[in-house]
C-alpha cells in the first residue's frame, strides 16, 4: 500500500531512532487530540487493545474519543523495551480518573508494526488496571507533553 505521507523516524530502526519513536508516540497520546494520534497509523491500521479489535484510522479515532472521555486526566509515560527493523515493543504506564474521582494506574505493553513510510500498521496492546489512591500518583506535569525533566518508568521505579 503506497502512503502519502511519511511519520519520521522512519524504519529500519536503531536504538536512537526507536526510542525517539516512542518519544513521539508518548507525546501524541498525551495531547489526548484522537484526530492528530489516528494520522500516525496507516489508513487500514489493525489493533487489539485489551479485549477490542480495532480496524483502520476511522475507528482509532472513535476509540480514542471514547477513551479519553472515560479516562480522565490522563498522563502516560512510554519506554522502549525492544526493537528490530521495522517493529517496536514498548511498556508503559499512565494514570487517569474515572468521572466519580476513582484514580487508576494502567500498566500495559505493546508491540508495534511499522510500513516503511514510518506509519504504523499493526499495534497490539494488553492492559491492566490498578486502583491507587489519589496521594499515590507519580505523574505529576500539566496535561498535554511530559517535560523532559520528568522521571520516565524506570527512574520511577515502575
Amino acid at each position: 500500500m503506497s502512503q502519502s505521507s511519511s511519520r519520521p523516524p522512519l524504519p529500519p530502526f536503531s536504538r536512537e531512532s526507536a526510542i525517539e519513536k516512542v518519544r513521539l508516540a508518548e507525546d501524541g497520546w498525551n495531547s489526548r487530540d484522537p484526530h492528530k494520534v489516528a494520522q500516525a497509523y496507516t489508513p487500514d491500521t489493525s489493533w487489539r487493545n485489551r479485549a477490542e479489535f480495532i480496524e483502520g484510522r476511522a475507528q482509532v479515532e472513535a476509540f480514542l474519543s471514547r477513551k479519553w472521555a472515560k479516562e480522565l486526566d490522563y498522563r502516560l509515560i512510554k519506554e522502549l523495551w525492544a526493537f528490530e527493523s521495522h517493529r517496536i515493543a514498548v511498556r508503559y504506564a499512565y494514570e487517569w480518573h474515572d468521572d466519580s474521582g476513582n484514580w487508576f494506574r494502567s500498566y500495559g505493553n505493546e508491540n508495534w508494526e511499522f510500513e516503511d513510510s514510518g506509519l504504523m500498521a499493526r499495534r497490539y496492546s494488553c492492559i491492566n488496571d490498578l486502583p491507587i489512591a489519589e496521594a499515590e500518583r507519580k505523574f505529576h506535569w500539566p496535561l498535554g507533553r511530559r517535560p523532559d525533566d520528568h522521571a520516565g518508568l524506570s527512574a520511577l521505579g515502575l
